[in-house]
């Protein structure tokens, strides 16, 4: 199963960046016996401001694919039921997972309409490029406990 994370806007060359990606191609060299990836960060930029524009590129980035919706308001998990969330998603045959983050005013009601699942990193907020490193740091964490790695340690 392939693994996305699309966001509106770009990174940077900043250690978020560096962090985000070092992260993507952890859990992509370590998810290929599991049938996990590889995990692409896909950066949106919009021509237009607001949710709207945002929505069409986000819902473009996940067509066809299993969309989990980063929201404020989603479901929060702990490293192991993430894991085995994503398990879960693989085992019923979806082919790709697309982990989308919105702009500054969040999600579109369109693209929390379209997901499938919703994910919340807690009640903080978060900057995007941050978001975007973290998510890639619990993918790979997902990716390591379902291989049995001792990464995780509970």
């Amino acid at each position: 199963m392939k693994l996305a994370i699309a966001a509106i806007g770009k990174p940077g060359r900043g250690p978020e960046a560096t962090l985000a990606s070092d992260y993507a191609a952890r859990a992509t060299a370590a998810g290929r016996v599991l049938g996990l990836g590889p995990l692409d960060l896909i950066d949106l930029e919009p021509r237009k401001t607001g949710k709207a524009p945002e929505a069409e590129l986000l819902l473009a980035a996940a067509d066809g694919a299993h969309l989990i919706a980063c929201d404020e308001r989603g479901k929060t998990y702990s490293s192991r039921a993430f894991a085995d969330h994503i398990a879960t998603l693989r085992d019923r045959g979806e082919r790709r997972l697309v982990f989308v983050i919105g702009g500054a005013d969040g999600l579109d009601a369109g693209v929390l309409a379209a997901a499938g699942s919703t994910l919340a990193f807690g009640p903080q907020t978060w900057p995007h490029a941050l978001a975007r490193a973290m998510l890639a740091e619990q993918l790979y964490r997902a990716v390591t406990i379902l291989a049995g790695s001792p990464y995780h340690r509970d």
